[in-house]
């Protein structure tokens, strides 16, 4: 049984992470820390765990968690969880990461997406990326695993193999997204308020979404070049789920079936990615770890379509399919 602690426990992806740890039978939750005043229990901050688990958010020291448990889930904001980490780390406790601090290679790109300086730039490009159907390997060992963004996800998994293989180009690719509401997070903003984003859908952060260099970087590492991307997020009226639909250019004479083909190839032994002739939709994958991908050819483009739940495989669903790996459990544990 792996002694688990999760940080930064009242937003919507520790609660996701919470269901899914309690029914993993390899892991006990032994910890909950936050900033959260006068140790709520973690019932009155997420009422659907009542009668489930027992424990209080307690503001926790890296120390005091490393005292009980043997990984981390850092649930943090981008900046604050690199200042935990090394810690954490140091003390012999192992770290998933969910905050965007050791995603990119670079702490010049991270500053100059991130408006900050890198509290631990020493580790940045030596981190491995939570995605295991294309870093599986890298991930089994490891003290530190990079979760991925959920948008990153849903546009990764679609378009790595196509580049890998060499069917698209490494520029001009356009990749079109829709996030329900929980992509925002829990605490309240002008964006996410319900007065202005119920019956309405817009586009936001145009051209400066900060998961744009993440989807380029690993667009790249597929390539084997560097990949030009135009990333747009738009923000749809539901609770959760993400569409991806992607556009790239085709490179020689490449069909739909080959497509298709490659894909369903490159997946074919992967639990929790299905490749699919239909068109997917978000409820497909809702409340679930899979993504749901096709591809068409239109109009001389190749278009892919993938579908995932963005608090599951686009967070906590990933999260602990990284764990899995990291301690020796089938993948699939406590997943589906």
């Amino acid at each position: 049984m792996t002694r688990v602690a999760i940080i930064g426990g009242a937003g919507y992806t520790a609660v996701e992470l919470i269901r899914i740890l309690l029914r993993h039978p390899g892991a006990e939750i032994v910890a909950i820390s936050d900033i959260q005043e006068n140790r709520p229990h973690v019932a009155s901050i997420h009422p659907s765990l009542t009668g489930r688990l027992d424990l209080c958010l307690e503001k926790l020291t890296p120390a005091e968690v490393a005292a009980r448990a043997e990984c981390a889930f850092c649930c943090l904001p981008h900046g604050v969880s690199a200042s935990l980490a090394p810690q954490l780390l140091d003390a012999g406790v192992r770290v998933v990461d969910f905050s965007a601090d050791y995603r990119l290679d670079s702490s010049e790109g991270f500053a100059a997406w991130y408006n900050q300086k890198h509290p631990d730039p020493g580790r940045l490009g030596k981190v491995p990326y939570g995605l295991p159907e294309l870093f599986r390997e890298q991930i089994r060992p490891v003290p530190l695993v990079a979760n991925p963004g959920c948008y990153p996800t849903s546009a990764i998994l679609p378009l790595a193999p196509l580049l890998k293989a060499g069917l698209i180009e490494p520029v001009d690719i356009i990749v079109d997204s829709k996030s329900g509401v929980t992509g925002a997070g829990r605490t309240p903003t002008l964006l996410s308020h319900y007065p202005e984003c119920n019956e309405s859908l817009c586009a936001y952060n145009l051209g400066r979404h900060r998961h744009t260099p993440e989807i380029a970087q690993y667009l790249g590492w597929a390539a084997g070049a560097k990949a030009e991307v135009l990333f747009t997020p738009h923000l749809v009226p539901m609770d959760r789920g993400i569409l991806t639909t992607a556009y790239s250019r085709p490179r020689g004479s490449v069909t739909e079936q080959q497509v298709l083909e490659t894909l369903g190839d490159f997946y074919a032994n992967e639990p929790f990615v299905r490749v699919v002739e239909r068109l997917p939709a978000t409820k497909d994958s809702a409340t679930t770890n899979f993504c749901d991908i096709t591809a068409r050819m239109v109009g001389g483009k190749v278009i892919t379509i993938s579908c995932i739940d963005n608090l599951i495989k686009g967070a906590s669903g990933a999260a602990v399919q990284n764990f899995n790996l990291m301690f020796g459990h089938p993948e699939t544990t406590a997943l589906g």
